[in-house]
């Protein structure tokens, strides 16, 4: 059994690195977390609801599938979740019309289903679906894998995204009442109340073994003496922290799990404009075309006037050159494209805005982790005990719904754990 006087220091405050902290100081360890921003949740980003007339979130919005530890946390905490309802519609350049159901689907999920050795998406698309007949489907799935997953055709595991499809589409979403952020504040506060320490504006630098401690240097000239470190910031920032040979040696096989990068807008208007029009969109839920920022979805069934744009993948790099205002002029001229108005008819009735490129943000570099065919190999040697610098964090989640809020707070929750077993 481990020594309950050790001290651990946790990089990063998100959801990965408060679970941990959480799980450790309640038996009984000393906690230091170090946390480069001003404040807590990382890719979790709550911004306020004076603005958008409720507690909207800038990063992670949706719960995904199960979510066991989510949903235990939630229930712990006392807030509850809502499911998303609502109907999906499409833009084909000409029309909206609700999103029917590919007429190869019964044959792509027998593919998958015999699917044995692993391939990327792009190879599996181009072996099976071959031909003009199956353009349409082979363009819905890599938008699908470039949209949702925020990954790369070209580099995504199939396997990895077979569970996901095989369910039809993907498990019930839901967001929570007070969104993601009022969630890490009950844990932060929790943690403070297990005698945490947080440190905001502490951006780690290097790590190093002397002897049987751990000394994690901070940029700005502060030393952190510690028994343990747990490492639970997004895959690019890990590179940038100088590391002990044992550790740096597993982070070789980082390059191995997929990272991908999103671009989310938030804009609020005077009034809900796009239920006026001569197509019932009163319960509409998500909107999806091929227009510069190409996925939107409203609130249903709350009726706030809002509506968000979301862009993953790869070609978010068509992007990289725009500044939050342009990301919201773009926003606002793929809703005029989409609707058919000109331009200064949507413009006119915004109220209130918000936008990231996640790749810009200088302690994300992008969104979150998606799996290549070797990822889950990479996965198991990082996710290791082994040594005094674990790493944790929603890339190294081993399930179904990697890159998400559930695969952080399970991969926290694991680190914790191999501590407290005296791994």
């Amino acid at each position: 059994m481990s020594d309950t006087s050790e001290h651990i220091v946790i990089v990063g405050a998100g959801a990965a690195g408060l679970m941990a902290a959480r799980e450790l100081a309640r038996a009984g360890r000393k906690v230091t977390i170090l946390e480069a921003r001003q404040r807590c949740g990382g890719r979790i980003h709550p911004l306020p609801a004076s603005e958008f007339g409720y507690a909207a979130d800038g990063g992670a919005e949706f719960v995904h599938g199960e979510a066991p530890v989510t949903r235990a946390l939630l229930r712990e905490a006392g807030l509850s979740l809502r499911e998303i309802e609502g109907e999906q519609w499409h833009f084909d350049g000409a029309k909206l019309t609700r999103e029917r159901d590919d007429p190869h689907e019964a044959e792509l999920q027998a593919k998958l289903g015999d699917l044995k050795d692993d391939l990327t998406v792009a190879d599996f698309l181009r072996r099976h679906f071959p031909g003009d007949g199956y353009a349409p489907m082979r363009h819905s799935i890599e938008r699908m894998v470039e949209g949702y997953d925020a990954a790369d055709p070209e580099r995504a595991s199939t396997l990895a995204l077979r569970a996901e499809w095989m369910d039809g589409g993907h498990a019930p979403q839901a967001r929570i009442d007070g969104g993601y952020g009022a969630m890490i504040d009950v844990m932060a506060a929790d943690c403070r109340r297990h005698g945490v320490a947080i440190r905001f504006g502490c951006v780690v630098s290097a790590i190093a073994e002397e002897g049987s401690a751990v000394i994690v240097r901070c940029a700005e000239g502060d030393v952190h003496a510690c028994d343990r470190v747990i490492l639970t910031v997004p895959l690019p920032l890990l590179r940038e922290i100088a590391l002990p040979a044992e550790a740096r040696a597993k982070l070789a096989t980082a390059d191995d799990i997929g990272f991908g990068n999103v671009i989310k807008i938030l804009l609020r208007f005077a009034r809900p404009w796009w239920r006026e029009r001569k197509e019932d969109l009163s319960d509409m839920t998500f909107l999806l075309s091929d227009v510069a920022i190409p996925v939107w979805w409203t609130r249903y069934p709350e009726q706030h006037p809002v509506l968000t744009g979301w862009f993953g993948g790869p070609r978010t790099a068509e992007l990289a050159s725009l500044d939050s205002q342009a990301l919201i002029d773009a926003g606002l001229g793929s809703l005029a494209a989409i609707f058919g108005l000109p331009r200064h008819h949507v413009a006119r009735e915004l109220v209130a805005s918000a936008a990231t490129n996640w790749a810009h943000d200088r302690f994300a570099r992008g969104a979150y982790s998606w799996a290549t065919p070797r990822t889950r190999e990479a996965q198991a040697i990082l996710a290791r005990g082994d040594g005094l610098v674990l790493f944790s964090g929603e890339a190294l989640y081993r399930g179904r719904d990697m890159g998400t809020v559930e695969a952080a707070l399970a991969s926290g929750l694991e680190a914790a754990g191999m501590i407290l077993r005296g791994q």
